[in-house]
C-alpha cells in the first residue's frame, strides 16, 4: 500500500476546493494521477508567515512549490503525463510558461491589488482563515508581495509604476485566455480525453478567476465569454471534486 501523503493548502470557497491557484494545481494533478493525498486546509490554524503553501508532507520528504511537488509525485509513479509524446511534453512547458508570464500578473492584480476586490473579497476571506493577531497584518503583507511580484515581472524601464503597466497586464491576460480557448477548441482536455499536467495548471489559474465573486470583473467577464474554458473548469470540478467542494 502506498505511504500516506498530506497536502497542506488553502481551503475552499465559491464552489472551489481551494481558492489558491498553486494549491489547486497540485490538488487537480493528484486527482488526475490517482495520487492518494490527504488534503489539510490551513484555515484557522495557519501560522507560516511566508505563505509557503501548498506543502506536501510524506514519510521521507517535505516539498513546497507545485512543480517540485508534481515531480515528486511522478517519482512515486503517479504520472498524469505517461501517454504524452515528446512534442506534447514540450508544449506543456511552453503553455505553463505562457500562463506564468501573461496570465499570472493579471490574476495577482485582480485578487491582491485592485482595491475594491482586495477590500471586499480577498482581504476578508483570508483574514477570516488566519489566526489572530496574524490576520491584522498578513493579508496586507501578501498584497504588497503580489504588487512587488507584478512590478518585478512587468515593470521594465520606463514602466516602473503600477498604473503604467496595468493596461498592458490585462491586454496580455486576455490574449493568453484567447490562446488557451483556441488551443482547447472542442476537446475535453488540452491533449484529448485524459487530463494531464497542463490541464492541472490551466485549471489552477482559471478556476479562481472564474468562480470567485468580485466587484471588479474585467478579466472575469472576458473569461466568461470563452465558453469552452468555463466548461473545462466546470467539468473538472464536477468530475474530480464533486464530493470535496465546499462553498464560501
Amino acid at each position: 500500500m502506498a505511504a500516506p501523503m498530506e497536502l497542506s493548502c488553502w481551503g475552499g470557497g465559491w464552489g472551489l476546493p481551494s481558492v489558491h491557484t498553486e494549491s489547486l494545481i497540485v490538488m487537480a494533478y493528484a486527482r488526475f494521477s490517482g495520487a492518494p493525498l490527504r488534503m489539510s486546509a490551513v484555515d484557522h490554524s495557519w501560522s507560516a508567515p511566508q505563505g509557503d503553501v501548498p506543502v506536501l508532507i510524506s514519510e521521507d520528504a517535505v516539498i513546497a512549490q507545485p512543480a517540485k511537488i508534481l515531480n515528486y509525485l511522478r517519482k512515486q509513479k503517479y504520472n498524469a503525463d505517461y501517454e504524452l509524446s515528446a512534442k506534447q511534453g514540450a508544449d506543456t512547458l511552453a503553455y505553463i510558461a505562457l500562463l506564468e508570464e501573461k496570465l499570472l500578473p493579471a490574476i495577482l492584480h485582480t485578487f491582491w491589488v485592485e482595491a475594491e476586490n482586495y477590500c471586499s473579497v480577498t482581504k476578508p476571506w483570508y483574514a477570516s482563515r488566519i489566526p489572530f493577531p496574524l490576520r491584522l497584518y498578513l493579508p496586507g503583507k501578501m498584497s504588497r508581495k503580489a504588487l512587488n511580484r507584478i512590478l518585478l515581472m512587468r515593470g521594465e524601464p520606463p514602466l516602473y509604476r503600477l498604473n503604467d503597466v496595468e493596461a498592458q497586464i490585462y491586454r496580455d491576460a486576455k490574449e493568453c485566455l484567447n490562446l488557451l480557448s483556441n488551443r482547447l477548441g472542442t476537446s475535453q482536455f488540452f491533449f484529448g480525453n485524459t487530463p494531464t499536467t497542463l490541464d492541472a495548471f490551466v485549471f489552477g489559474f482559471l478556476a479562481p478567476l472564474y468562480k470567485v465573486h468580485f466587484p471588479k470583473v474585467q478579466l472575469q467577464e472576458h473569461l466568461k465569454q470563452l465558453h469552452n474554458l468555463c466548461r473545462f473548469c466546470d467539468d473538472i470540478l464536477s468530475g474530480y471534486f464533486r464530493l470535496s467542494v465546499t462553498d464560501g
